[in-house]
């Protein structure tokens, strides 16, 4: 990937899953071409039965990055609806506020715009389109065993940050989503909203945030 980003002069955000040493994470890597891997970021809340199987993020992977498009940052799935984290991000300056996420409801698009109005910056969300042939046979399938059946409908789009809608959300089937995004209509989105700016009340409502690792076994060395 780093490569493929590489030799395209691009910026890649894209999900994993991390191992570290016998623990699972679903992590969002920010790749920049001409910098290589720049930050990752370890979902902090797995969803529902999701903690079965992956661990918990925690503070130092809460990044949003400087690149030549923007301040790049990934908030995954339903670590959209914690508003403590959007905070977070929009504390960070992000610019382009990535969101991949295995939510196809029609409620996800007014979460995006939301967050592309609140946060004032420009949203891209993308969701997998999965027909029951892309999993494996002998998996088990609530949703039947016909190779058509759709399990998840996609619906990705990218928004502005005023909450416009500039493509999508796509319901179709496999596609590559553009949009032209002008960095300019950040500044001129800000002037009337800044979350983290004029229009915050440090005063009345501060939110901290504890980048500190917090490992399980932590050495201390002997200085002697």
């Amino acid at each position: 990937m780093r490569e493929a980003a590489g030799a395209a002069g691009m910026v890649v955000v894209i999900g994993v899953i991390e191992r570290l040493g016998s623990t699972l994470y679903c992590t969002a890597l920010i790749i920049d071409g001409t910098a290589g891997t720049m930050a990752h970021h370890r979902k902090l809340m797995p969803t529902a039965a999701e903690r079965l199987v992956w661990g918990f993020g925690d503070g130092p992977t809460l990044p949003a990055v400087e690149t030549a498009l923007g301040t790049v940052g990934a908030v995954i799935c339903w670590e959209n609806y914690m508003p403590m984290l959007r905070m977070a991000m929009y504390g960070q300056g992000v610019t382009l506020y990535c969101a991949p996420t295995a939510d196809d409801r029609d409620g996800w698009v007014s979460t995006m715009r939301h967050i592309a109005l609140e946060g004032r910056c420009h949203v891209l969300s993308a969701c997998q389109f999965l027909r029951r042939r892309d999993l494996p046979e002998g998996q088990e399938c609530v949703l039947g065993e016909d190779p058509d059946t759709v399990l998840m409908r996609g619906g990705s789009l990218i928004i502005g940050p005023l909450g416009e809608v500039l493509a999508g959300p796509d319901y179709s089937g496999e596609t590559v989503l553009y949009a032209e995004i002008d960095p300019a209509e950040i500044a001129r989105a800000r002037y009337d909203f800044d979350a983290v700016g004029h229009y915050s009340r440090p005063d009345v409502f501060r939110l901290t945030v504890d980048r500190r690792a917090k490992p399980a076994v932590a050495w201390i060395e002997d200085e002697a």
